[in-house]
């Protein structure tokens, strides 16, 4: 079946991370997965979700617990594994179905290293819409980050940064207004 751009999968994802280079015996990796649906046929942004995913080839540092409020006690707690996110991505969301999409390459760079890494298959279809590249290709000028970009376009940033579904669904109202100003066109254009 070929991937539908008539409802958009806003995905982004936090990572572990560290003040600094990584340490040596530790992989950067997915550690939530935020998710919004855009319906471009009735302008809709739908509803945000945060799945929580167990580091296995990580810890979650001080540095990243700031920066995302995620702790290694919450992931403990609430998880998952990273295969069962990935397979809830293809049950809840037909992640293959749909056309995704994130804010820059990094999200999609990420899933992709990570699933060759654990051996599973990658949970979404063969095209990404990157909504920086194509806001830019809207706009030129630099990439911007996607709440300068939100100021640009006057859409207020609603919920904590660095929170995947907040993200997700900010990035998704951004998307929203690109396609309203500029016609689901847009996407098309911008994909790879």
């Amino acid at each position: 079946m070929a991937q539908s751009s008539d409802k958009i999968l806003v995905i982004d994802i936090e990572a572990t991370c560290w003040r600094g280079s990584r340490p040596a015996d530790q992989q950067q990796e997915i550690i939530e997965i935020g998710i919004c649906n855009y319906d471009v046929v009735n302008d809709v942004v739908g509803d945000k979700r945060s799945m929580l995913v167990r580091p296995v080839a990580s810890e979650i540092s001080e540095f990243c617990s700031q920066l995302t409020s995620i702790t290694a006690e919450r992931v403990a707690d609430e998880g998952l594994e990273f295969a069962s996110a990935c397979r809830l991505l293809l049950e809840d969301y037909q992640a293959r179905d749909y056309l995704w999409a994130s804010w820059g390459g990094f999200d999609r760079k990420l899933f992709r290293k990570q699933c060759r890494r654990l051996g599973l298959s990658y949970p979404f279809g063969k095209k990404h819409l990157n909504i920086m590249g194509a806001y830019r290709a809207c706009h030129g000028g630099p990439s911007l980050r996607m709440r300068a970009a939100l100021r640009v376009a006057g859409i207020e940033f609603i919920g904590r940064h660095h929170c995947g579904a907040d993200d997700a669904w900010n990035t998704a109202r951004l998307l929203q207004r690109m396609v309203q100003r500029q016609g689901p066109g847009l996407i098309k254009r911008n994909l790879r």
